[in-house]
């Protein structure tokens, strides 16, 4: 039970490259989570450079997105 509840609250509260992924190929998240560490373990890490960046491009298209909502709200 507890498990569980951490897994939701590190979903929520992490950046959620792999959710949205995920979303966008169909393929479930653990599975993208899964293949990511053991990329990052053969690698010695350097995938989560691209974790990093795919954060902050999200990121940048949220704010772009509520940013585009205010302003259709203000005219």
């Amino acid at each position: 039970m507890n498990t569980l509840l951490f897994q939701k609250f590190i979903e929520k509260h992490a950046f959620g490259v792999c959710s949205k992924l995920g979303k966008k190929l169909n393929i479930a998240s653990n599975s993208i989570r899964l293949y990511f560490i053991y990329a990052s373990l053969f690698t010695f890490g350097s995938p989560i450079i691209l974790y990093f960046s795919l954060h902050f491009f999200i990121n940048i298209r949220k704010y772009i997105r509520q940013s585009q909502n205010v302003r259709e709200k203000l005219f």
